[in-house]
């Protein structure tokens, strides 16, 4: 069965080394994993999730009476932290989830992105896709890209008609280098060819599955009076966390996806156990190939599916 996640990792390892202007990404700080979403439903393509963010302020919910506006209930203190993930002991800066088979369907005809590429070829949808996940990395490597305006302000909706523009101009510079047909064939197939050519498609997952890695709540150490407290405000226990905060390549587990629902495969299955031995051995390589970068560095940013 092909692995879809290691095709688009090979994928973007190699339009980073071609594009000047993602060439500051190494992709060692960037983890793919698959999410399953159906083709005929609404919902993202893909996702660009940020694990550089600080801290939040110290803060609290509260609850207001409907009648009389005053607060009645808070919960204890708390910050937003974001979870660590590691590959090979290395943090991991970025994630980027694809939802299949959704990702897989996508196609140029009948799409705004259409507009973009006049008469190339359908699967460049799916290429548009990559580049827009990985223009979402900031060249600071310090959360989401924020597109600036003429003006030097910048935009709000980081989805802006000049993002788009500018990751267009992005996949025609990769196209321009004549990439090697053997990276980008597997985007030429919909998720049904892909099937009829491999007898499969997995992709790596978390254990967690559906779950991932996400920002969670962390109750302060010391709990302080808030302004608004009264002598009748009750002060809720915040929920215990349930969901791991620190991640490795052992939370990795790899899914078979079909059009309908994704399982996950037993180790002791011949395609999960050699497509997870392939995985580490591509990942070693690929950790002792890699030059070293010396940067360390809001949230996460999706491609709409838009028809």
């Amino acid at each position: 069965m092909i692995n879809y996640t290691d095709h688009l990792t090979m994928l973007m390892k190699d339009i980073v080394s071609r594009v000047p202007v993602l060439s500051f990404i190494d992709t060692r700080d960037v983890l793919v994993f698959a999410r399953f979403g159906r083709s005929h439903a609404e919902g993202a393509f893909a996702t660009c999730h940020c694990l550089n963010l600080p801290p939040s302020e110290p803060g609290h919910y509260f609850w207001r009476d409907r009648a009389s506006g005053r607060i009645t209930r808070r919960s204890e203190w708390f910050v937003t932290r974001s979870p660590r993930v590691s590959v090979a002991g290395r943090s991991v800066k970025y994630l980027v989830s694809f939802a299949l088979p959704r990702f897989c369907d996508q196609s140029l005809e009948g799409s705004r992105k259409a507009l973009l590429y006049p008469r190339l070829e359908p699967w460049v949808a799916k290429l548009d896709t990559v580049v827009h996940e990985l223009y979402h990395i900031d060249p600071q490597l310090g959360g989401i890209r924020r597109i600036a305006r003429e003006d030097g302000a910048y935009l709000v909706n980081s989805h802006s008609p000049r993002f788009f523009e500018q990751v267009a101009a992005i996949v025609r510079a990769y196209l321009d280098t004549h990439p090697d047909p053997g990276i980008t064939d597997f985007l030429r197939h919909d998720f049904a060819g892909l099937e009829a050519r491999h007898g499969g498609v997995i992709g790596a997952s978390f254990r967690t599955f559906p779950s991932f890695p996400q920002r969670y709540i962390e109750r302060l150490a010391e709990q302080v009076p808030a302004d608004t407290d009264a002598g009748d405000v009750k002060i809720e226990p915040l929920r215990p966390q349930r969901q791991p905060t620190v991640y490795t390549e052992d939370d990795l587990d790899l899914r078979h996806f079909s059009e309908s629902r994704s399982r996950r495969l037993a180790v002791h299955e011949p395609d999960a156990a050699g497509a997870r031995e392939e995985s580490r051995r591509l990942n070693s390589e690929r950790l002792r190939r890699e030059p070293a970068r010396a940067a360390e560095h809001p949230g996460s940013a999706r491609t709409s599916k838009a028809r």
